[in-house]
């Protein structure tokens, strides 16, 4: 039997899990056979590549899986695999009947297994997809539109994280939630921290490879800005490390993009400080609170501001009042101070005083409160609750991004209200850089939203009736994006690469990458694409928006 010889740390079987398993080899085989006896009842193309590939990861792997809670097939099971299909997956429109399904599902449990389906893939032929979270926006981890048969390897129960304050590092890996990350933290210390996502059911391996935003970046910098090393499984099947891979590969993995150059199986990441005392807040205003005004003041500070503090401006339409049908543009200014309230009263009375804060706005609390709280737990969730792992938000929605470089003017906000209130549930967040974000240089990292940035904008339309009213929803979001060009960054017109968006293009359409890719990378693409051709240069990770071997 052909074995890849295992080269983890961890998580590797130790030899108690081998023995364990060892008892249970019998079993498991068994359990196989009576899969492939079912399958040979299944349409032959079906059949056969669940077969070959089952077959293959019994002589590539030298740890054994249990068949019934590793491997999904909609053949044979169709409940279980629709319920490993849609557990993680945000985006439903990439859920409905229309959309391709993988022939099967793999959820590894150790190193190995990756380095198993990988190789399999490769030997017959597969078209891998790669998911941790499953928050992919475009629902590349999870569908292929442009392969006809795809697999997902989904890792999931990869999640091991161990923390080592000594250090001041973590190992985690890519299965884990950030708020996993968060807590396991926490659970060591009170004063250390990892600046990373607002949205806790993140997955960290795609979290981190896109460049990992969160409300301490512009004290810290991205979550990709603070890690040490990785470890992946390349093409061919093999684990390597930071000294492994190179240091270019380790460049191209910290912000450009999942699904390119391998499998992320865990990134070692540095712990920040942060105090024993964080103050949040929440204040509302409406356009007939002089909204306007103030999120154009914003505009003007919020780059500005002591790094410490961070407040985001999440912007919808409301009712005027509780009773009435009319609507107005409610904005939420939510902050996290690195801090005490008392401080923060100050730095705001300093430099933004037109919010009105207040000591009855701010609540002060601990580092992981603080961010159960920007993620919309309630108040009394026990920090427990960050280790459910899932995601609440579940919806038909379509997303894009925009940098903004220089204020928009009042009249713009007003015909963007205009533009809002025709639209039946949109949303629009605006994340302000600044402070260390603008330290360090565009190239150091594929991430190139540095120096220059005020804010980021995500924007969301959310719809529940599915195909219905698909084709109305995604005609407003791009007729508003439409609008908003002359108001934000040109040449290009930047985004966010954790945002996808494949209006902006895609492979295999036969037009120039660059396109799209100078979009999500500046000036970084092409050093991307030359990384690929030489880490990748079959192409083997691949997607819609993969970085590509050459640009045409």
């Amino acid at each position: 039997m052909k074995l890849i010889k295992q080269r983890a740390k961890t998580p590797s079987p130790n030899k108690q899990q081998k023995m364990a398993f060892a008892e249970i080899t019998n079993a498991n085989m068994f359990l196989i056979t009576l899969l492939l006896l079912s399958l040979s009842s299944i349409p032959l193309s079906s059949s056969t590549i669940t077969q070959d590939f089952v077959m293959c990861l019994v002589d590539n792997s030298d740890a054994s899986f249990p068949m019934d809670s590793s491997f999904f097939t909609h053949d044979l099971n169709a409940s279980s695999f629709k319920q490993a299909l849609e557990t993680s997956a945000q985006n439903l429109r990439y859920l409905m009947p229309s959309k391709p399904k993988p022939e099967f599902i793999f959820e590894p449990l150790y190193e190995t297994h990756v380095q198993a389906a990988v190789v399999c893939a490769k030997k017959l032929r597969l078209h891998l997809r790669l998911r941790s979270g499953g928050h992919d926006y475009e629902g590349l981890s999870y569908v292929s539109e442009m392969e006809t048969a795809f697999v997902i390897v989904d890792l999931s129960k990869l999640r091991q994280i161990n923390v080592d304050l000594e250090s001041n590092t973590a190992w985690v890996h890519a299965g884990a939630s950030i708020g996993e990350v968060y807590y396991r933290i926490q659970e060591k210390s009170k004063v250390h921290g990892f600046p990373a996502g607002l949205c806790t059911s993140l997955g960290i391996g795609g979290h981190i490879i896109g460049g990992a935003y969160g409300s301490m970046m512009r004290k810290f910098g991205l979550g990709a800005d603070n890690v040490l090393d990785a470890r992946i499984v390349d093409a061919k099947g093999k684990i390597l490390n930071r000294a492994a891979m190179g240091e270019d590969v380790f460049w191209a993995i910290r912000g450009g993009g999942g699904g390119s150059f391998g499998v992320i199986l865990a990134w070692k990441i540095k712990l920040v400080p942060v105090p024993e005392i964080v103050t949040v807040f929440t204040v509302t205003k409406t356009l007939e609170q002089d909204g306007t005004r103030i999120l154009y003041k914003w505009q003007q500070v919020a780059d500005k501001l002591d790094e410490n503090l961070f407040i985001r401006a999440i912007i919808q339409p409301a009712s005027k009042t509780p009773k009435s049908k009319e609507r107005t543009i409610s904005v939420s200014y939510q902050g996290q101070f690195l801090g005490d309230a008392k401080r923060l009263l100050q730095v705001m009375q300093r430099s933004f005083p037109q919010l009105g804060l207040t000591k009855k706005d701010c609540l002060e609390t601990s580092w992981i409160k603080s961010v159960m709280y920007i993620a919309g737990f309630p108040s009394t969730a026990p920090p427990e609750a960050l280790l459910a792992g899932k995601s609440l938000f579940k919806n038909y929605f379509k997303a894009k991004s925009d940098y903004v470089e220089k204020p928009i003017p009042i009249e713009g906000l007003e015909g963007l209200w205009k533009k809002l209130l025709e639209e039946d549930s949109p949303l629009t967040i605006w994340n302000p850089y600044g402070g260390m974000m603008a330290k360090i240089p565009e190239t150091e990292t594929p991430f190139p939203h540095r120096s220059g940035t005020l804010f980021k904008i995500q924007w969301l339309t959310l719809w529940q009736d599915g195909k219905a009213s698909e084709a109305k929803h995604m005609e407003w979001m791009r007729n508003m994006y439409s609008y908003m060009e002359k108001y934000v960054s040109k040449s290009p017109r930047s985004a966010y690469v954790n945002y996808r968006d494949l209006d902006l293009g895609m492979n295999g359409r036969g037009t120039d990458a660059r396109e799209w890719g100078k979009k999500y990378f500046k000036g970084n693409f092409e050093r991307l694409v030359k990384i690929k051709a030489k880490f990748d240069p079959e192409n083997f990770f691949r997607h819609e928006q993969s970085i590509p071997t050459k640009f045409k």
